[in-house]
């Protein structure tokens, strides 16, 4: 079994755009899955496949891969420079700016920490909650969830830094369990001709559907 046309957002010799689904993992972790994940799914197709970055289990959208270790290796020794991944998502609360930056350091993976920054804009506000899109260079461990809760605004449904309160109350009211962040778009320059890439996915049906009840309120 492949994996649906729908879901190739761009392909060509060295690269492998797909649309991750929430709760799909790219990358198979240590625990046991129920799921094959993302990679070795694809790996059917396309052997020899490497994930170039993760997104979080709940987290759809934009996922690259790498059809060549030369493409890989270029990628990696850049750094990941010149990328920039655009981010929707649903947070908690009226955000009282329509545009901004969140400067923060995070956590690193290993001792101390690093700095990190959210660029953001407000695309809606709704009753208690607003929709923005989120822009950031580089991705540090749950960087746009622990930024919009260092401000008071954590994603909605987000258990691990939001709000357990008015979550309850959204599941209550939505019947979803899953907080909404979404991979949007990913803008980097081709690891072997330069080119400026830019690669797109729609809002799940699922996140659409919340929206156009939240406006309908």
């Amino acid at each position: 079994m492949s994996l649906s046309p729908r879901r190739i957002l761009f392909e060509d010799d060295s690269l492998l755009g797909v649309d991750k689904l929430s709760g799909e993992l790219v990358v198979a972790g240590a625990g046991k899955s129920d799921t094959l994940a993302l990679l070795d799914f694809l790996r059917k197709d396309y052997p020899g496949l490497r994930a170039l970055h993760r997104l979080d289990f709940e987290t759809s959208g934009v996922v690259l891969f790498a059809k060549t270790k030369k493409a890989a290796d270029a990628v990696l020794s850049s750094k990941f420079s010149g990328w920039k991944k655009t981010y929707v998502t649903l947070v908690a609360g009226r955000m009282p700016r329509a545009q901004g930056v969140i400067r923060s350091p995070l956590p690193a993976r290993g001792k101390g920490t690093v700095p990190a920054e959210t660029d953001y804009r407000v695309l809606g506000i709704f009753a208690n909650s607003s929709l923005v899109e989120a822009d950031i260079q580089t991705g540090r461990h749950h960087q746009i969830r622990r930024h919009f809760a260092s401000i008071g605004h954590p994603l909605l449904l987000d258990e691990e830094y939001g709000n357990k309160g008015i979550n309850r109350v959204f599941t209550r009211e939505f019947k979803l369990h899953r907080f909404f962040l979404h991979a949007a778009r990913l803008e980097l320059p081709h690891p072997l001709t330069g080119e400026r890439l830019t690669i797109e996915a729609a809002l799940p049906r699922v996140f659409e559907e919340v929206l156009k009840r939240l406006r309908d309120l």
